[in-house]
């Protein structure tokens, strides 16, 4: 029987399971199972204490995609209806940064769909990064596509604090989850908000038909890329969608999913993202076990938690929201 208590022991030495001890981690049977969350919480509470980043998402640019993602309602060949709007104004994204920090947000998120900015919406984002890191005081995480080096450069000068781009999924299924742009492409965009000295978010989204190797290959993925913070979100077919028919994982192998993103990546914030109220279910508050961090108030498409119901759910659990 695999030693979890050593898995978690190496982790706190930022030594990584194997691919092999990774596969034995989501293969956890029922009566391992809490053994796991507590080696998962072992590494967790050593590097993060018992505190809970919360994350607020803004939906700057909603629909309106050219990308075929087949995860994604907002993608080009989605059938299903999102409301579509071009990007909003400065003021409207101040004010939902306001929002954000009264809602006890460590970080305000403005995400657009597209491949990349233009230039005129990247003058409107970074007078509302300025704005909202002089007047609101708030960290400033913009999700914009693939972008170029001098758009970035733009980003890190006007206060953007950290940059998302999720890998999302293993490199040899990116292919059937997107054929409009490649995983080097993100891969390259994830090291270039590094470069100029932006931080990094890059996780992806479990659920799309991959198979536990592929899932400890996207943990590694993750490590290797660098990145500070790691969303892992759990896919909630979107009606219309090209993966509108695939079935989730369920509460318990979610968890176990969460716990070997830990083992990997023992430092960096793991954040429950995406998907975390349909899959989890009743099960929500043992996510904070092997996770650091949350999205609060929903998602770009699909309602969430209410804020004050995960306050309260934080509490409940014996842990505290870090501001």
């Amino acid at each position: 029987m695999t030693d979890w208590q050593d898995i978690a022991e190496r982790a706190i030495r930022d030594e990584p399971p194997s691919m092999e001890e990774g596969r034995e981690v989501l293969r956890a049977g029922e009566d391992q199972f809490l053994s796991v969350m507590d080696a998962a919480f072992r590494v967790r509470r050593h590097f993060h204490g018992r505190t809970v980043k919360i994350h607020v998402l803004l939906n700057a640019k909603s629909g309106l995609c050219p990308e075929d993602c087949g995860f994604c309602s907002q993608s080009s060949v989605a059938e299903g209806h999102v409301e579509k709007y071009r990007l909003l104004a400065k003021d409207e994204m101040v004010a939902a940064a306001r929002k954000a920090r009264e809602h006890k947000a460590w970080k305000f998120c403005i995400v657009t769909s597209t491949r990349g900015p233009s230039d005129k919406e990247l003058d409107t984002i970074c007078a509302a990064v300025q704005e909202i890191k002089r007047d609101v005081g708030i960290r400033v995480c913009t999700s914009l596509g693939n972008l170029r080096e001098e758009q970035a450069r733009r980003l890190k000068e006007a206060g953007v604090d950290r940059f998302n781009h999720n890998l999302e999924t293993s490199e040899r299924r990116f292919p059937e989850v997107c054929t409009t742009h490649t995983y080097q492409d993100r891969w390259d965009t994830v090291q270039l908000v590094q470069r100029v000295g932006m931080e990094a978010c890059s996780g992806g989204i479990v659920g799309m038909g991959e198979s536990d190797e592929e899932i400890v290959e996207m943990a590694f993925a993750a490590r290797r890329s660098g990145a500070t913070s790691i969303p892992v979100n759990f896919l909630d077919p979107r009606p219309g969608t090209a993966f509108s028919h695939l079935e989730p994982p369920a509460p318990r192998k979610s968890l176990l999913v969460l716990c070997l993103f830990r083992f990997v990546n023992p430092t960096r914030d793991i954040r429950i993202a995406g998907g975390r109220e349909v899959n989890l279910r009743s099960l929500q508050p043992l996510a904070l076990w092997p996770c650091n961090s949350i999205f609060t108030g929903g998602y770009l498409t699909t309602p969430g938690n209410a804020p004050n119901a995960d306050h309260q759910m934080i509490r409940d659990a014996g842990f505290e929201i870090l501001e």
